[in-house]
């Protein structure tokens, strides 16, 4: 009589034990959606300034928010020594003047932020996880622009502090300060959306850092310069429509035109209520621009 012969398949079963290591199913509280990108939002935050990372990743960022404060402390101290009546600079005018420190804050934060997920190619994990696509741009753009809005309102709070210690008037020195206020958070959503959509298509953040500095420079050297050419010519109608086609001059002139600012444009022409609210309608469809490039460059990303 034939014997089966046990297959491999048959011994492999034979062979095969289940074994109890102690791990146990979660069992506790399920957070959701909202704690994950309140999280996130939090750990992104304090990575742009370094902390909870190493001293290294520390530096520049502290060394920028002390460059962008120091010159304030020394107005303050200026202005009470020397019992001035007004600050020698206005609040509106700050942020435009250390555009320069801003705009390398934002090349080496923005990449900081999002390349690095890229690169290591973590975002499949967060989208694992209840966050969605959007919850992800929300939080990476709402940490970035508050830690811009950080390095900028920090100095506008020295000199706010410093006026009021120097006795200058309370009313106008309140106004100035929220008008200070209302133009350097324009500023930080506007600065931190394009320096995320570049940032978010390049895993190096090398020339993450490189590409936004070209954009936020050249693009403000180039439109300053036909404003220069514009106002020699006598064309000082166009200048405050050139300044549309740069980050830094759509600021200046949403502040010029509703934040009781001076324009620092060649020729120091203001520009008009309906220009002012052209300038105040590309600054509002570029934050949103850039949060809709963002959210589908983050769904390509996540399939």
């Amino acid at each position: 009589m034939a014997v089966e012969q046990p297959t491999p398949a048959m011994a492999g079963a034979d062979q095969s034990r289940i074994h109890d290591i102690g791990y146990r199913g979660y069992d506790g509280p399920r957070l959701g959606r909202a704690y994950a990108r309140r999280s996130l939002y939090s750990q992104s935050l304090r990575g742009a300034y370094g902390l909870g990372r190493s001293v290294k990743s520390k530096v520049l960022p502290m060394l920028l928010f002390a460059v962008m404060c120091v010159p304030a402390a020394i107005m303050v101290a200026v202005a009470v020594a020397t019992k001035a009546h007004e600050l020698p600079v206005s609040y509106t005018r700050y942020a435009i003047i250390m555009q320069a420190v801003i705009s390398l804050y934002v090349a080496s934060q923005a990449p900081q932020a999002v390349s690095r997920d890229l690169r290591f190619k973590t975002v499949p994990l967060y989208f694992s996880r209840p966050i969605e696509t959007a919850d992800y741009v929300r939080a990476k753009f709402a940490a970035l622009a508050s830690a811009l809005f950080i390095l900028t309102a920090a100095p506008l709070v020295v000199l706010y502090v410093g006026a009021l210690l120097a006795k200058l008037d309370f009313a106008d020195q309140t106004k100035g300060f929220a008008e200070g206020l209302v133009s350097v958070a324009l500023l930080s959503l506007l600065f931190s959306g394009i320096g995320l959509v570049i940032a978010a298509f390049t895993p190096r953040r090398g020339f993450g850092i490189a590409a936004v500095i070209a954009v936020l420079t050249i693009s403000y050297g180039a439109v300053t310069t036909l404003q220069a050419i514009a106002d020699t010519q006598g064309s000082t109608g166009a200048i405050p429509w050139i300044g549309l086609f740069s980050p830094v001059t759509l600021i200046d002139g949403v502040q010029s035109a509703f934040l009781g600012a001076t324009t620092r444009a060649p020729g120091g022409v203001d520009p008009s209520t309906a220009q002012g609210l052209v300038h105040v309608l590309v600054v509002l469809g570029l934050i949103t621009a850039c949060y809709g490039l963002l959210v589908r460059r983050y769904t390509k990303v996540g399939l």
